[in-house]
């Protein structure tokens, strides 16, 4: 078939033709959102899973909903090498300007504006990463102490005072969380924190893996009760059905039964392998009805996409350890295993593989679903291990 009208989209964060599944958390976003907008309490909200599921693409639908209120937006990915602080500086600036576009600034815009000054001043000696230019002078005393928890606290706390003042409110987007270092981590809950205290509309939506539970847990004690903690899983039968058919469907495509429980079956329900087993089954399909066959071939091309770009570029920056760590993983199956288990396939002590397992959580490649536990943060990463260490 044409594949200028293949419908499928997968990528990073790409928006599916048929975000199916989630409806309900995004409304629970929206009712969170807009509660702080009317001055009620509501919790900042945390979506957490593995790689694959659409946690990012959530994350983005929640900000365009939240956009069509009016809402204002301050979007962050947080990489592995940057400090918070030098993310934030330059995104909160251009929200500054957003509550002030087309007029001179407010006096309580400006007062945020100089707190960003002093912030971005007093802590350039100790996170030497911040970039962001200011036209205004600090203004003494406010968010230029040098102590991260205390200046973010205070910055955040006069921008929301800048939102409440234009009766909207700032939520902060976060993706990637789990890359925040844990002292900067609490600094942040600590901000948004006395922030709701204050009731004031400023608001954190975040997305990040499994781990950053655990994360945010050890930052500060009572981040489980500041936050509201939302699991984005794969989906079920009916809704990956309705995500993999509903897009062909509307251009005139169906799926044989068969060939829906072939991908559903090789997908495990995620949503990004949906949208590759979907393209790559339009792509190879001769007839508007996809059969069973064409879903055969349709897996065979999308490992083998897969392999050279989705698992290879998080595999390629591993040490040989590391590698051979996750090879062991792979070894003893989908997991999770307890770290015993996998340090006997190495034959090594479980205290010798320690530091490549916590290596391995920081980079994303794994988590601890449980006390001794291990598994892949990457859903069908270890038929990818196995494929590509077979002489391992």
């Amino acid at each position: 078939m044409d594949p200028r009208l293949n419908p499928y989209a997968p990528g990073a964060g790409n928006p599916p033709p048929e975000l199916a599944g989630r409806d309900s958390i995004l409304e629970r976003a929206q009712i969170a959102l807009d509660r702080i907008k009317m001055g009620r309490a509501s919790r900042s909200f945390i979506l957490y899973g593995l790689r694959g599921v659409g946690k990012t693409v959530l994350l983005n639908r929640i900000r365009l909903e939240a956009e069509a209120k009016q809402y204002v937006s301050v979007w962050i990915e947080a990489p592995e090498e940057r400090s918070l602080p030098a993310l934030l500086a330059p995104a909160l600036r251009a929200t500054l300007l957003k509550l002030s576009r087309g007029e001179a600034l407010k006096d309580s815009a400006k007062r945020a504006m100089r707190a960003l000054a002093g912030f971005a001043k007093a802590l350039k000696v100790t996170y030497s990463d911040i970039e962001v230019g200011v036209d205004l002078d600090p203004e003494p005393g406010v968010a230029d102490s040098g102590d991260l928890e205390s200046d973010l606290s205070d910055l955040l706390g006069v921008i929301g005072e800048a939102a409440a003042e234009r009766d909207t409110i700032v939520v902060i987007y976060i993706d990637e969380l789990q890359y925040v270092p844990e002292a900067q981590l609490a600094a942040l809950i600590t901000a948004l924190h006395r922030a709701s205290q204050k009731q004031l509309p400023i608001t954190l939506v975040a997305a990040g893996l499994p781990q950053l539970l655990g994360q945010m847990g050890r930052a500060k004690s009572y981040a489980e009760r500041l936050f509201e903690y939302i699991p984005i899983d794969k989906l079920d039968p009916e809704a990956a059905t309705k995500a993999l058919c509903i897009p062909a469907e509307k251009e005139g495509v169906t799926f044989e039964d068969g060939a829906i429980a072939e991908i559903i079956d090789q997908t495990q329900g995620y949503p990004y392998f949906i949208q590759e087993w979907g393209k790559h089954s339009w792509d190879l399909a001769e007839a508007s009805l996809i059969d069973v066959n064409d879903a055969t071939r349709a897996t065979v091309s999308a490992l083998a996409e897969l392999d050279a770009s989705f698992f290879r570029v998080r595999f390629d920056r591993l040490t040989p350890s590391e590698k051979r760590y996750l090879r062991a993983m792979a070894e003893l199956g989908e997991g999770p295993h307890r770290s015993g288990d996998i340090a006997d396939q190495l034959g090594m002590k479980v205290t010798s593989v320690a530091p490549i397992r916590n290596s391995l959580i920081w980079k994303g490649m794994i988590y601890s679903p449980s006390h001794g536990d291990t598994a892949f943060t990457v859903p069908l990463f270890d038929g990818f291990v196995k494929r590509t260490m077979q002489d391992a």
